[in-house]
């Protein structure tokens, strides 16, 4: 019995005759395999990027380039995704033109005026956002940049054409609608090359907004720009996208060193290479107690090899073959599977992708890795019970008696170090978070430990099993027979292990990430109040609604909806953007940030000319009152200082300008009021009082209604629905604390449900594969006069044993990687926040429910299902 070719056979053959155990392993391999091809087919399709991008982002040009500045930039390979950064001064009024650009590229290179930008466009009561891109689309290389369904191209000014989310939105072809001063007709629809469910408008550049007034953008027809030439243009402040680039990138190191910054490549690559260990530990867990009970079956038939001259390697080579076998089928059908699921997943995946997927597309070097996954995982499964099984006791085997080798001593010892190495790694990975690469430490830490506790395990079992001698008959029967037959015990105990050890490390981190955002919260307003805001919504060069008007409008339908609700108007500085402009203002205390801390919630500048108007009370009140009787300015902040004037900054900006076109600075007399309740943000980060703000030629409007008395969840609910839904622009805001997301819960019943199938699924496997490998046994218990419900007890029993040891030892284990992981992950420091973290929290039910619960849930259902009447089995003596 030479090579391979004849346990191959066997292991083919072993695998038609016992079905059941073969179709166990295949679901195991298989289901990872199908899973992780389903996704790298949809992710594989869904990234669009590198030389697959170009027509989305030139067309059937060479290059785009876009200038905003002069001066040196550094970027990356598509700069148009913002992949790009300014070196030094930047001269924001004086960009690069085309003259600049031809120097480089060639006097004859074609530039196509190209330009980009989004803006708010009126269709009939609503107020849209739409992207725009200004390009003829009649050039040639402006070709696939718009596919024309119906209607036609643009031809003249005035003439643009829309994708069909613009049209759902209430638009038709041949409709009018207004953009600034100018009017547009909609003349053809089409599929935009990048939006999937984004509105677009494409048309003349003179007709669309652009993104400032100093950017101007190309399409460029000149012939292949190399990396030398983008280079050089960078020098002078153009970014460019360059076909050639796309198709053939330099390389990456080089272009990170260019853009100053690291790839992330290795902690990417090593996040990648532990997930994957993980799950094949995982894998190679769950499907090793069937190939132990594989290998029991052939202990007979390796025994008869072995008394016949037969080697340990033709031996271990039989065990092998049958995860060769099962492995080839297992990944084959897996990745078959995997890739049909991926197709069906694509229209429903298009849907959460705000961009078009590119063509169905294979990535067969990562197939080829998921493939070899699966039938790594399948060896790995075997290696343990081949390795075992040449080890076999001979004589006992042939005898009928059990050939288990006792396991070494040094083997728990080194688990224990592994253990310790996981903790260890833990608690540097936690200590180092702020260097970005703590949590590549935290999570090795956890395979070390996850590989230690497997080690650890037959020590623990075989300590149950000496405990066990008090307990009933099934009881001690149970933890015996788990004991002596470790080769499928172990892998059992640790694939709960495993699933318990990761459901309890991330339920500890979604806990302790929750505290934090408790702890951390900062309510805007006090508990029980409630604010609602207004802000018209119009387009550019369109006049505002009469606010006041608005205002007693919002006011009646309050009254109307909630009438056990009390309104109080707040006033504050007009902030809104009128026609192509904005003011915005802010508050120095000139303090060099080593004085108070300037509170700061919904608005920079408030009026008001006492405390009660603002919505301040309590100790803040009388100080507050006081110095708006004198005529001065409030400010509120984190703690007392002798503060007694701040300058007050406002800023008119055009909204396409890169400058402020008018600059006020006031110098105010102030006075410091401390503000430190409980959380709750102030109102302002200055109030001033009405006279002030009129010497001071500032704007006053009102700013929202600040809502108390009977606001329930019913009563924000009618407010929410009626202002809402009729007053566009309105938005009603009541504080109740902080409310834990639902996403939070969810996560948690996932991560139960998630390790509770997975632990279910693999104690149910141990305890039938168990069950069968001891079917000799327990039909000699039936014969000496075992009860039939005998069975059924001690399957209960076997159950209980491996999930309650796998579920403790687990839970042990999952500390280790979850405490880790708290700490980088609640450390964010908040400013104004009324704690700090780090946080920790430990969610003691649901590592109740799957450490108590579920060992006991499984024992119920195994005592259950399992049979209770076998044939007698003769066996030899």
């Amino acid at each position: 019995m030479t090579g391979w070719r004849p346990a191959l056979l066997i292991a083919w053959r072993d695998a038609l005759r016992h079905r059941g155990r073969s179709a166990l392993v295949l679901v195991m391999i298989s289901l990872p395999v199908l899973a992780v091809t389903a996704a790298a087919v949809v992710l594989k399709t869904a990234d669009v990027t590198g030389a697959e991008s170009t027509e989305r982002v030139m067309g059937a040009a060479d290059a785009r380039v876009r200038t905003e500045g002069r001066g040196p930039v550094v970027q990356g390979l598509d700069p148009s995704g913002g992949e790009w950064g300014q070196v030094g001064e930047m001269d924001w009024e004086n960009p690069p033109t085309e003259a600049d650009v031809r120097a480089v590229l060639g006097a004859d290179a074609r530039l196509v005026p190209f330009s980009t930008s989004w803006t708010r466009v009126r269709l009939g009561e609503r107020v849209v956002d739409v992207t725009t891109a200004g390009v003829d689309l009649a050039d040639p290389v402006a070709a696939g940049l718009f596919d024309l369904e119906e209607g036609r191209l643009p031809r003249a000014p005035g003439e643009v054409v829309a994708n069909p989310p613009m049209l759902e939105k209430g638009l038709a072809l041949g409709d009018d609608l207004v953009i600034g001063d100018t009017t547009l007709t909609v003349v053809g629809v089409g599929r935009d090359a990048t939006a999937y469910d984004r509105p677009v408008l494409l048309g003349a550049v003179d007709d669309l907004p652009v993104d400032g007034d100093n950017v101007r953008e190309w399409l460029v027809d000149s012939g292949p720009v190399t990396w030398s030439q983008v280079r050089e243009l960078n020098q002078v402040g153009v970014l460019v996208t360059s076909r050639a680039v796309l198709a053939d990138p330099p390389d990456l190191a080089s272009t990170a060193e260019q853009m100053g910054y690291d790839t992330g490549a290795d902690e990417v690559y090593a996040v990648i290479a532990l997930i994957v260990v993980m799950a094949l530990i995982e894998v190679v867990l769950l499907a090793g107690p069937a190939f132990a009970v594989g290998a029991r079956r052939h202990a007979r038939t390796l025994a008869l090899i072995a008394a016949c001259g037969g080697t340990p390697g033709q031996a271990r080579r039989v065990i092998l073959a049958g995860g060769v076998v099962l492995g080839l089928v297992a990944s084959g059908l897996g990745l078959v599977l995997g890739v049909v699921v991926g197709w069906l997943l694509l229209p429903l995946a298009q849907r959460f992708n705000g961009e078009w997927f590119g063509p169905f597309e294979l990535p067969w070097p990562y197939l080829a890795a998921i493939v070899a996954f699966g039938i790594v995982s399948a060896l790995l499964a075997a290696a343990v019970p081949a390795w075992l099984a040449s080890r076999q006791d001979v004589v006992a085997v042939l005898a009928g008696r059990r050939g288990d080798r006792r396991p070494r001593a040094s083997t728990p010892i080194a688990g224990l170090v592994l253990v310790a190495i996981g903790t260890a790694a833990s608690a540097y990975g936690a200590a180092t978070s702020d260097n970005g690469r703590g949590g590549v430490w935290i999570a090795a830490s956890a395979v070390v430990s996850v590989l230690g506790m497997i080690l650890v395990v037959p020590v623990v079992v075989s300590f149950v099993a000496r405990l066990a001698g008090r307990l009933p008959l099934t009881a001690r029967y149970a933890a015996r027979d788990a004991a002596r037959h470790r080769t499928r015990t172990v892998p059992a105990v640790a694939a709960v292990a495993a699933t318990v050890a990761g459901v309890v490390a991330l339920g500890i981190a979604n806990a302790s990430d929750q505290l934090g955002n408790e702890r951390t919260y900062q309510p805007q307003a006090e508990i029980g109040t409630g604010r609602l805001s207004w802000s018209p919504e119009v387009v550019s060069g369109e006049a505002p609604p009469d606010a006041g008007a608005t205002w007693d409008r919002i006011e009646d339908v309050v009254r109307t909806v909630a009438p056990g609700v009390e309104t109080q108007p707040m006033r504050g500085m007009d902030e809104s953007v009128t026609g192509e402009t904005y003011t915005s203002a802010y508050v120095d205390t000139g303090a060099d940030n080593e004085g108070p801390g300037v509170s700061w919630c919904c608005t920079t500048v408030a009026v008001a000319d006492s405390a009660q108007e603002a919505g301040v009370s309590g100790d803040a009140a009388a100080l507050m009152d006081s110095a708006l009787g004198e005529g001065r300015a409030v400010v509120f902040a984190d703690a007392e200082a002798s503060l007694t004037e701040v300058t007050l900054h406002r800023e008119t900006w055009r909204q396409t300008g890169t400058e402020p076109e008018r600059t006020d600075e006031d110098r105010l007399t102030a006075q410091v009021v401390p503000w430190d309740t409980d959380g709750v943000s102030a109102p302002a980060q200055v109030v001033l009082p009405t006279r002030l703000a009129d010497d001071l030629a500032i704007p006053v409007v009102a700013t929202s209604l600040r809502l108390t008395g009977d606001l329930d969840e019913a009563a924000e609910t009618r407010l929410r629905e009626s202002v809402e839904g009729s007053i566009a622009g309105s938005y009603v805001y009541v504080e109740r604390g902080y409310q834990r997301p639902a996403e939070a819960v969810v996560t948690l019943l996932v991560l139960g449900v998630l390790g509770g199938v997975l632990m279910l699924g693999g104690t149910l496997t141990a305890t039938f594969l168990a069950l069968a490998d001891a079917r000799p046994d327990l039909a000699t218990l039936s014969a000496v006069g075992a009860a039939p419900r005998t069975r059924r007890r001690v399957a209960a029993a076997y159950a209980l044993v491996v999930g309650t040891v796998g579920a403790l030892l687990g839970a042990a284990i999952g500390f280790i990687p979850g405490i880790a992981i708290s700490r980088p992950l609640t450390s964010v420091s908040i400013i104004g926040a009324p704690e700090q973290g780090p946080f920790l929290d430990v969610p003691w039910l649901l590592i109740a429910v799957i450490v108590l619960a579920l060992p006991l849930l499984t024992a119920a259902v195994v005592g259950l299902t399992a049979r209770s009447r076998l044939p007698l089995v003769a066996r030899l003596d």
